[in-house]
């Protein structure tokens, strides 16, 4: 039986959702190994001058405690 441990994490990009979620996974797994799953609870974004400036995710990981 495998111990699973979910944390949240906050990540963005200028570029899209998907770039914001590949960024807060490679973020994370710099200090937290066995990342099985992410799931995006939530998604938002910085509006400048009218125009989408920046892109926001906050994202539940799902890890393996080993």
């Amino acid at each position: 039986m495998a111990v699973m441990k979910v944390i949240e994490v906050m990540a963005s990009s200028n570029k899209s959702w998907e770039d914001a979620t590949k960024n807060a996974i490679t973020h994370a797994s710099k200090s937290v190994k066995h990342i099985k799953s992410a799931f995006v609870q939530s998604q938002s974004v910085v509006v400048d001058d009218n125009e989408v400036s920046e892109f926001r995710v906050n994202v539940k990981i799902t890890f393996e405690v080993k």
